[in-house]
This record gives structure tokens, sequence and C-alpha cells, in this order.
């Protein structure tokens, strides 16, 4: 990953001389031009280097809901490239899971200026933000990176959760793709009716309580603490991400098995996870309009690239696990419709907890019944209503 970190460096530098780069993106104003000027620079990798004749280094603390594995790995290294693209008038110190505060503390600690930004899951915020339970994936929801992609750059979705950040004191930047969850457990899983009776560790809201329904005695805890709760027999199911990360944690020790979908549908509960970068709003102020837009683009580029170095390292993870004697097991297409009736009613009932889930769920209910999706119809909602429209 090293040399890949230096190849993306390499890339930005190579588009334009410094100056040529510096008036290019100064004249990209708004989405349009911002796309445009990522495009003519040329490279995944990064946004173009923008940095000003400013003496002083801007830094911000910066801590994941990452505990390690790939994923830490591709934090730091991207907050570590952030110096140099920015010619040092901006730096990202980062820091993993629990090293400055608990994860269901992160939230509190930007808000207050305990940290200056974080890259959490979305998904642990349902309790106290319920529209936050649909800015990421949910049960049988939409069910594609691409779609989520939709949602945010297309249907509004960015300017929505730009919107309910705000009232927290607090600006969301942009999603961040990682990929699937999966389930680790110590008995097979192989149908719907395997979770009755199981205690199993899910990250709550909605999730959780389509395991309920479904017999499972769920907690929450954060990532960190998911091994030690599998070894000492707390738990014996565990949803967590995907391969590489889970493999590094060392899931295969304390597990015999992963549970997924049918073939081509990894999660039916969390198929796209999605992460995002949040920044207190105090710290994202002090920013000049141009460095503000280069954080964006960043990130946007950085979602990109963190999804793909993810997927490869959970297809090299594969293997290990084979060789770890871990046995998957696949839910079947009978499955998948006994989890689309217990998540539809749920759906509507997170929905309607406050006006701004609703309005967030609307626009993802009309996609998904709309002709480019069909994943719900009509009939699948009879009976179903949203207090707010």
């Amino acid at each position: 990953m090293q040399t890949e970190g230096k190849s993306w460096n390499r890339a930005i530098k190579d588009g334009f001389p410094v100056g040529n780069r510096r008036r290019f993106l100064k004249g990209a104003v708004g989405t349009t031009g911002a796309v445009a000027a990522l495009a003519a620079v040329g490279s995944i990798g990064g946004a173009p280097y923008i940095g000003s004749a400013k003496a002083e280094t801007t830094t911000w603390k910066i801590q994941t809901s990452w505990p390690g594995g790939i994923g830490l790995q591709i934090f730091k290294e991207w907050c570590g490239s952030i110096v140099e693209k920015t010619g040092g008038e901006l730096a990202f110190q980062p820091f993993g899971a629990k090293d400055v505060v608990g994860d269901f503390q992160l939230f509190d600690a930007v808000k207050n200026g305990v940290l200056q930004a974080m890259n959490p899951f979305t998904i642990y915020w349902a309790g106290r933000m319920p529209a936050s339970v649909f800015l990421t994936s949910y049960p049988l929801g939409p069910r594609n990176p691409h779609e989520w992609d939709v949602f945010y750059y297309g249907l509004g979705g960015l300017e929505i959760a730009r919107e309910l950040f705000a009232k927290q004191r607090m600006h969301y930047v942009g999603p961040i793709h990682h990929g699937p969850n999966i389930i680790h457990s110590k008995v097979p899983i192989r149908s719907i009716e395997d979770f009755a009776g199981r205690k199993m560790r899910l990250p709550g809201g909605m999730v959780a309580e389509v395991f309920q329904a479904a017999g499972a005695k769920t907690t929450l805890l954060p990532g960190s603490e998911i091994f030690p709760a599998l070894e000492k027999g707390v738990i014996d199911v565990a949803d967590y991400v995907g391969p590489a990360v889970n493999y590094a944690l060392g899931f295969h020790q304390v597990t015999r098995f992963i549970s997924m979908g049918p073939p081509g549908f990894m999660s039916l509960y969390q198929p796209v996870d999605l992460m995002d970068l949040t920044v207190g709003n105090d710290a994202w102020n002090a920013l000049s309009p141009q460095m503000q837009q280069f954080v964006d683009m960043e990130v946007h580029v950085y979602s990109d690239m963190h999804h793909a170095a993810i997927q490869k390292a959970d297809q090299e993870a594969w293997g290990k696990f084979d060789e770890a004697g871990t046995i998957v097991t696949r839910l079947s297409e009978d499955d998948v419709e006994k989890f689309i009736r217990i998540a539809i009613p749920r759906w509507f009932v997170w929905a309607n907890k406050d006006k701004d889930a609703a309005r967030v769920f609307k626009i993802q209910l009309d996609y998904m019944m709309s002709g480019s999706l069909g994943y719900v119809t009509k009939d699948m909602i009879q009976g179903q209503q949203l207090k707010w429209t």
C-alpha cells in the first residue's frame, strides 16, 4: 500500500505545474467545476494539490471507527497524504477506533471540539438522529454502491445530510463506501430460522430490530469489542464488515462459520455499509472556500479508493479463511422473501420517527419503486403509511 500511496501523490503532481493547477482549481466553482477540475487532473487517487502561501499548517485530529486491518491502514495512508496535496496548508492527524474516545462518543467529541473530524459508520447515530438509519444501507433497501451515489449526488441526499448535521453544529462532507457486512458464527446459519435464540452482535437501529423479529437476542457493540465478546461466549454470532478486516481482527480464531446471502448477494441487511467524513463547524468554517472544495473532492475520491482497496483485500482474505477451516454458508432466495416481509414494516416505523427520516426514506422508496430498480411494488407496501409526505 505504501507504493500505491506514493503513486497517488505522483499522479496529483504530474497533471499541471503547481501555479497552473492552483489557478485552474480557483476557476472551478460549483459541482460542475469541481468535477471538471478533477477530471482534468486525470487522477482518481486524490484531488489536486491546491496549497497556498499560508505559512502555518492547520491540523485536524480525525478518529475513524476502524479498529485495525486494511480499513485502518488505508485511512492512515490517506490522512498522511493530505499535507503534501495541500502544500502544507492542511494536515489530517489520524486516530484509530478508541484512540481518543470510544466509538459511540465520536459524535459528541466532534460536536464539542475534542476532535475536529470523524470517520464513523453512519448507522451508529440511529438513536440520536433517526434519519441516519437511511443515510447508510438498511435491510433489503438500496443494494449497490452506485445506488447510494445516485441518492447522495443525484437525488438530494447530500444536501439533506448536511442540513441534518448542521443542526448538530457539524458539517457532513460526504459518504465513504467500504462494502457489505458479513456474519460470523460459532454454529452454522443456513436459514432465517437458525437465528432464533442466538446471542448476536449488531450495530443497533433497524438492523437489530429485523434480527430480533427473526428471534435473535441482539446486543450493541463497537467493532473493537467483538472479538473478546465472541471469545468469552458473551455472543455466539456477530455481524461486522468484510472478510479482510474481520480476518485481521481474528474472527476466524473464535468462530467457525460465515453466513451470507444467496450468490451475488453478500449481505441482506447491510449490502453497502457506508461510513462518512463529518467535521465540526468551527474547523470547517476556518477553511477557505478553495480548501473546503478540495476536501469535498478528496472525500468523494477517497470513497472510491477505499472501496476498491478493501474489495481487493477481501478477495485475498477468502483464501485465508479457507485455510483456517472456516465454512461459508448461504441463505436462500426464500430467506430473502422472509426478510423482506420482516423489513418493510420496520422501514416505515423508522421513517415515521420524525419528519427528516420520512423525507429521506421517501426519496429512496420512490427510487426503489421506480423502473430503474423495482425492488419494491405497491403490493409489498400495502397498508403501510408515512405520517409526513
